[in-house]
């Protein structure tokens, strides 16, 4: 995918709807000098050379009984491309993961996991990694706290 040319208004606009996505265009309009017709021709824009991938709401998870983070190093125990795209399959399936990363150093990958509790987690690493001959090792650290949790990306200079 090309990079389309943003310029300072697209960037404003998008700082507004990575904000709020439910902000609505004469609101943006109003905060960065455009009217809402102009706003929103630009976010359709957007949209369609995907800068914008996705509009999501954002769900607390202690409301929903989801109170126990996990970060997972996984090592696999051989590397090939077959492998790989298995697990990444079986990762795409699992609710409980949230995030996964494919990265270098001593890991494979490291996933952020959201479980109701430890039996749940259990659970979760039956059968991700337990039941999975590919998986070689798994390190777990436990979040204590949600000291900053987003997507957000940095817009600024």
């Amino acid at each position: 995918m090309q990079t389309p040319d943003l310029d300072q208004l697209d960037i404003a606009i998008l700082a507004c709807l990575q904000e709020d996505a439910r902000t609505i265009a004469e609101t943006i309009g109003a905060k960065v000098g455009l009217s809402a017709a102009a706003v929103q021709r630009r976010i359709k824009r957007l949209r369609e050379a995907g800068v914008i991938e996705r509009e999501v709401a954002v769900l607390s998870p202690e409301a929903l009984g989801l109170s126990m983070t996990f970060v997972v190093m996984v090592e696999m125990e051989r590397e090939n491309l077959a492998v790989l795209d298995a697990f990444r399959r079986q990762i795409l399936a699992d609710d409980c993961v949230q995030q996964c990363y494919y990265v270098t150093g001593n890991a494979d990958f490291v996933l952020v996991v959201t479980c109701p509790d430890m039996a749940g987690f259990e659970a979760f690493t039956r059968r991700m990694f337990f039941d999975n001959p590919n998986v070689r090792h798994f390190t777990t650290s436990v979040a204590m706290d949600r000291v900053k949790v987003g997507l957000g990306l940095p817009l600024g200079p």
